[in-house]
């Protein structure tokens, strides 16, 4: 074999990217790349539900301001994110500001409601029960709290003095 095949053949082995593979194909990836796409698609429902519906909802109730352009017979209205006012020559559109914060705190209570909420149950559903009849007693080195039978802290790994010194001790803290 020349070198440039054993070359070729040891790049091939390094480039087939199993560990990119095994990385994209765990759970958290695709649940993120899901989410970020149904994300991009609700933004554009809330933004359309906002330019076309609410911000003509707020200008009918303000009213809108309708001219006729020079030498056109057309009537032309302005939206609500049109409104702008003028200071030293800048416009400053507050109509579309108006619009942007509608937006925002739509997908804000949207998230919070269909995706915050549901997440937050569903975690506390599922979550661990912890005895609360569990014994433990006090790591004499390092003060954390330990299972009862342990021999060796988990926190500092000191040796636990056997059971019944450890009864002494915790069983005259205790209430």
């Amino acid at each position: 074999m020349s070198e440039f095949e054993e070359f070729f053949t040891r790049s091939r082995d390094k480039l087939r990217l199993s560990g990119f593979r095994k990385f994209i194909l765990r759970g958290n990836v695709i649940d993120l790349a899901t989410g970020v796409v149904i994300g991009a698609a609700f933004t554009a429902v809330v933004n359309s539900l906002v330019k076309d519906f609410l911000t003509p909802l707020i200008g009918a109730a303000v009213g809108t301001k309708c001219t006729t352009p020079k030498g056109s017979t057309t009537l032309s209205c302005n939206t609500f994110a049109d409104r702008f006012f003028t200071l030293h020559g800048s416009r400053f559109y507050w109509g579309d500001f108006v619009n942007t914060v509608l937006t925002l705190i739509l997908i804000g209570l949207a998230l919070y409601y269909f995706v915050v909420l549901p997440v937050n149950s569903l975690m506390e559903r599922f979550k661990p029960e912890t005895d609360p009849g569990k014994r433990t007693k006090v790591c004499p080195e390092c003060k954390s709290s330990i299972p009862w039978d342990a021999s060796r802290c988990a926190f500092c790994t000191v040796e636990q003095p056997p059971l019944e010194e450890a009864e002494l001790t915790t069983s005259s803290s205790r209430p």
